[in-house]
């Protein structure tokens, strides 16, 4: 083969792996955009499930037998080397509940609000480091084996029933 052939072949060569890299950069940006639209969708379930949840505990913030006083959403804090936030947060004078709220609950945020979040909590909040801390694990979808895995281990489940709807329509009109 000649030179004049080398040639032709490797700016063959090249041509093609230019147009395989524009293509390449392409499909990035098409893949970083969805990526940022499905984030997008799972940000909105998620703020979705913890208004609901809020909702519902700011009427009657209990979990079982005990009564909170006080209700927060999302309590954050951060401190050299750690910082969490809390999606639904209720207070008493010797008890907290910590409430995960998950569109779809999986058994590893049951463990890592057993695991992880108590201890966050208190190191984060020092003030009730000697409160009582109440778990629960909030969403709109559990399987029965989840269920059983949070109560086995303490842990209240939360979950959206029937027809439980505030309207509100003092200022109805008709149409």
């Amino acid at each position: 083969m000649t030179s004049d052939e080398w040639n032709k072949r490797f700016d063959k060569i090249a041509a093609s792996q230019a147009e395989n890299a524009a293509q390449l950069k392409k499909t990035e940006e098409i893949l970083k955009n969805m990526g940022i639209h499905i984030g997008g969708m799972a940000n909105s379930h998620g703020q979705s499930t913890e208004e609901y949840f809020f909702n519902s505990l700011s009427s009657n913030p209990r979990l079982g037998n005990i009564k909170f006083d006080e209700i927060s959403k999302n309590l954050h804090n951060k401190i050299p080397n750690l910082e969490d936030e809390f999606d639904i947060t209720m207070f008493n004078g010797k008890n907290v509940g910590l409430i995960e709220c998950k569109y779809r609950a999986k058994e590893e945020d049951v463990v890592t609000l057993i695991e992880k979040k108590v201890s966050n909590f208190r190191q984060l909040f020092p003030f009730y480091a000697d409160h009582t801390i109440y778990l629960g694990i909030a969403s709109f979808s559990f399987d029965k084996r989840l269920e059983k895995f949070a109560k086995e281990n303490g842990v209240a489940v939360l979950k959206q029933k029937g027809d439980i709807v505030e309207i509100e329509a003092d200022n109805l009109k008709a149409y």
